[in-house]
Parts: structure tokens; C-alpha cells; sequence
């Protein structure tokens, strides 16, 4: 069976796709605010110069990568397309109560260890994409681009370190906005992440060759010595 990876976005999709995300970004954080002069929210700048740096870094050493997480590809799961839907509401209450609210106080520290989970869980979810070409938004198998199991890198130590990096920047995004009730939407989202990981698991073990051996060889999913 020939291989055949996804096609490349236009380049005015491209364009449109590089000046809407951080907009989108913007408009999550300050939206519930309403006024841009909130210092805190400007940690977008943070997440936009990491996410940047992260994208430079993958267009020169997986830029197949692009291609693969431009879009949810055909054959994505329905209840993988409802999961991520329902990820989505942690940022905009985190910032209602850190301006609007004003219902937490937090400690610096943990605003500096959200930042800290932040950056390591973009590291993390990086070097995941780094050395994984099938690396894509929805969860399927890729029969159509000879799908094969990874297994060197983090991989060697859990089975999805794209999701313990993307957990890392659930925390990190409520504590870095200063935000106690923040953690409980961010909370949500992990959960939903978690159901995500072994329904996919599920999948994998099912139709992807080699992947219950891979499975057995590597024993955790997202946490070593826990899960």
C-alpha cells in the first residue's frame, strides 16, 4: 500500500492559521476581562514566544509534523472530536476570576510554577513531536501513511508523553494566571485527557501492529511508576 502523508495547508490557510491562533489566544484571556491594559493576562507573550520557538524547532526536524496536526484528518474518532470540545473552558474562567473576581489570592511562587509547567510541559509535548511523524490532533489509526509504533525518546519511558506534557499545561495555565478556581475546569480537562488516553489506547492495541507489544514493553501511559 502506497503512503501518503496529509496535504499541506494553502498558503493563505497557513498564513490565516499563524495570525489567528495567537488572536484566539488573545481573546480567551482577555475577553472575560475586558480590558487589554491586565498585566497577568500578558502571559500570552510567554506561550506565544514558547509555542514559537517550539514550531521552529519542529520545522527543521519533523516539518512533516505540519501537515499532520494542520487540521483533524479523515477517519478521526467521533467521541475524539466531542473530548477535545469540552477541554476548551479552563482559560476563560481563569482569567474572569483572577481580574473580574478577584476570588483567589495566590502565593508568587505558585504563579512562577505555573510558568515552570508550562514551559516543561511545551518542551515535553515538543520533543514528543520531534520524533513522531504521526503525531495528530485526533485520535485514529493512519493506515494511509504506514502507520508504525514509536518507541525511542520519551516514548521509551511512557506511551503518551505528548498527553503528560499537555497536562503539565492545564496546571500550569490556571496557576500562571493566579487563579485557584481555574484548577478545577484545569482539572476537568485532565480528566477528559485521561479518558482520552485509554480509549486511544484501546484503539491502538486493537488496530496497530506491534503496538501490545510496545504496550508491554513500556508499561505506563502518561505516568512513570503510576499510570
Amino acid at each position: 500500500m502506497a503512503v501518503t502523508d496529509p496535504k499541506p495547508m494553502s498558503r493563505a490557510a497557513a498564513i490565516a492559521y499563524a495570525i489567528c491562533s495567537p488572536l484566539s489566544l488573545i481573546a480567551l484571556v482577555f475577553l472575560p476581562v475586558g480590558r487589554l491594559e491586565w498585566k497577568p493576562g500578558w502571559f500570552v507573550a510567554f506561550l506565544v514566544a514558547a509555542f514559537g520557538a517550539s514550531a521552529v524547532i519542529l520545522a527543521r526536524v519533523n516539518p512533516s509534523i505540519y501537515r499532520a496536526r494542520s487540521r483533524f484528518q479523515p477517519g478521526t474518532k467521533s467521541w475524539d472530536l466531542v473530548l477535545v470540545a469540552l477541554i476548551l473552558p479552563a482559560i476563560p474562567l481563569a482569567t474572569f476570576d483572577a481580574r473580574r473576581m478577584a476570588w483567589s489570592s495566590m502565593p508568587t511562587a505558585f504563579v512562577i510554577l505555573g510558568y515552570a509547567l508550562l514551559g516543561a510541559g511545551i518542551t515535553l509535548g515538543t520533543w514528543a513531536q520531534a520524533v513522531n511523524p504521526f503525531f495528530e490532533p485526533g485520535v485514529r489509526v493512519q493506515r494511509e501513511r504506514g502507520q508504525q509504533v514509536i518507541s525511542k525518546a520519551p516514548y521509551a519511558a511512557v506511551r503518551h508523553p505528548g498527553y503528560a506534557g499537555a497536562l503539565m499545561i492545564f496546571a500550569g495555565l490556571a496557576l500562571s494566571l493566579a487563579s485557584w478556581w481555574a484548577l478545577i475546569p484545569a482539572a476537568w480537562a485532565s480528566l477528559i485527557l485521561i479518558v482520552r488516553t485509554k480509549w486511544e489506547d484501546d484503539l491502538l492495541r486493537n488496530e496497530l501492529e506491534g503496538y501490545s507489544e510496545y504496550a508491554k514493553r513500556t508499561r505506563y501511559r502518561i505516568f512513570p511508576q503510576l499510570w
